[in-house]
This record gives structure tokens, C-alpha cells and sequence, in this order.
């Protein structure tokens, strides 16, 4: 069955079954692979999403359940890699192997979403992704460094409204 899909912007149809995980959705048919598959029954985290804004597991939603929501996948984050919680990952070096990451940045996404300055227990309560490296302390130093970024104004590009 074809299934139409609006992912990091961009209008899709597949043609898979619809019980279909949405992770293989993404990963085989659409060849997005930043998203990764990492269990198969929702408990890593690997492979998150945001489906409506809300950080899911692609592999526990069918295709089926997803037509019409909108999904932003770790490529669909940003273009160049400059959303913040990137930033801080890359300036903190978070990863070490950096298999889960991918997910573990949707999730810190979208927990900042939720709660712009998390305390360690909300990070650790809302970023539930599995690290087999164990690199936890390096990820929530990251959140609160995106998030410090994230509550930063923009650097100003010169002169005021009052300079003229």
C-alpha cells in the first residue's frame, strides 16, 4: 500500500505494508539513515524521531499510524549541523561511538522543547535512550550546554534602530 508522509519538510509516499515500522520506512525506503535501529521493541532509543513534535520510537509506530503527522528525523534537524544540541555535542564531545546519538539528540531536542533549562533529574527522566558506551554524563553536560545556547540572544549584527 502506498502510505503519504510529510518527513523534515518534505512530502513522501511509500509503498510498504502498513504495519510497516516507521523506522524501515525511513531507513530502507527512504534512505535516511541517520535514524538508527538499535533493538526493534522501543527500549534503546536509537532510533527516535519527533512525530508531531513528540520524540517517538520509529520502531514501535507503523507507517500506518504515522500519515499525516509531521516527522522530523536527525537530518531534518538542521541542514548544516548547527542546531545547538548539535553544537554542544560536537563542543563537549558527547559520543564515543556515537551509534545511539543520533536518537539520544532527538530526545534532548525535544526535551528542551518541553523544559528550556532541565535539571539533571528531568534530563535523566526525559532522555531515556540507551548508551552502550555509558557516555551519560558527557550527554547531559551537552543539554545543559544547548541549553544555555538555545537561552543565548543572537549576537547582534551592529547598530540600532536608534542609529538613525
Amino acid at each position: 500500500m502506498a502510505f503519504p508522509l510529510t518527513i523534515n519538510g518534505i512530502q513522501y509516499v511509500v509503498d510498504v505494508e502498513p504495519e510497516t515500522p516507521l523506522l524501515w520506512a525511513i531507513r530502507d525506503t527512504l534512505d535516511l539513515t541517520g535514524t538508527k535501529y538499535g533493538c526493534g521493541i522501543g527500549q534503546c532509543g536509537a532510533c527516535t524521531v519527533h512525530v508531531n513534535g513528540q520524540a517517538i520510537r520509529s520502531c514501535s509506530i507503523p507507517v500506518s499510524a504515522a500519515v499525516g503527522a509531521t516527522i522530523t528525523t536527525i537530518e531534518g534537524l538542521s541542514a548544516d549541523g548547527t542546531h545547538p544540541v548539535q553544537l554542544a555535542w560536537k563542543e563537549l564531545d558527547a559520543p564515543q561511538c556515537g551509534y545511539c546519538q543520533s536518537g539520544m539528540i532527538m530526545s534532548a531536542v525535544a526535551l528542551l522543547q518541553r523544559t528550556p533549562v532541565p535539571t539533571d533529574d528531568e534530563i535523566d527522566n526525559g532522555v531515556t535512550n540507551a548508551c552502550r558506551c555509558g557516555t551519560y554524563h558527557r550527554v547531559r553536560h551537552a543539554i545543559h550546554r544547548a541549553a544555555a545556547l538555545m537561552s543565548t540572544p543572537p549576537a547582534d549584527s551592529g547598530g540600532s534602530s536608534d542609529d538613525v
